[in-house]
Parts: structure tokens; sequence; C-alpha cells
């Protein structure tokens, strides 16, 4: 399967968009007013979310490309991105902060997890390429 080489811009623009979120998510922990458990919480929460997407790329291209991949791991890379979300959201909902900062935490998760996606996605796609 041929894959057309992904542009330079795009490239560019998945990295911004993946340390663009990463870092606003995590410069934002670092400055909240929170007990360091809480700021554990929600750093742990992003690296478990950046990493169930990226394992969840990868089984979905797999199985697009026709690379075995078990029914078992396809669910728990569903599972982990899912639950990484509904964590995220659950301790939101029930945290101390200001709607703003929920907000802001929130679209950074989103930002960093889709920058992931698609660096993953370029990554594969310029090496197959």
């Amino acid at each position: 399967m041929k894959n057309q080489k992904t542009s330079m811009a795009f490239v560019a623009a998945s990295w911004i968009a993946l340390l663009a979120g990463v870092v606003g998510f995590i410069v934002g922990l670092v400055r909240a007013e929170m007990l360091l458990n809480e700021k554990g919480y929600y750093f742990t929460i992003l690296l478990y979310g950046l990493f169930a997407v990226i394992s969840l790329q990868k089984a979905v291209r797999d199985r697009l490309e026709n690379i075995p991949v078990t029914d078992i791991y396809y669910g728990i890379c569903w599972f982990g991105t899912l639950s990484s979300i509904t964590l995220l959201i659950i301790g939101l909902v029930n945290a101390d902060i200001l709607p703003s900062e929920k907000g802001f935490y929130a679209f950074a998760f989103l930002l960093a997890l889709f920058g992931a996606i698609s660096v993953q996605k370029n990554t594969r796609d310029n090496l197959s390429s």
C-alpha cells in the first residue's frame, strides 16, 4: 500500500499541537494551587491518555493494513483511551477550581491527545512511504 508523503506543514502543525497541549497542561499544573497529589493525578491522566491514544492509533492502523491485532489488545486500547478521558472529566467535575481552569485543562488535554495521534500517524506514514 503506497502512502502519499505527509507534508511538512502538517508534520509541524501536529508537533505544535502536541507540544502546546502537553506544555500548556503541565504549566497549568505547576502554577495551580492544588495539593501535590491532585497535580500527580492530572499528570498521570495526561501520560495515560497519551499512551492510550498512540496505542489505539497504531492498533487501528494495523487493522486497516491487515496486520494482525488481537481483539483483546484492540479493546484495551479503546478502554484506555475512553477511561483516560472519563477520569479527567470526573476529576475536573469534582475539582475545586474555577470553571475557566477546568476548561483550560480539558482543552489542553484534548489538544495533546490529538497532537499525539497526528504525530504517530505522520511518523508511520513517513516510514512506510
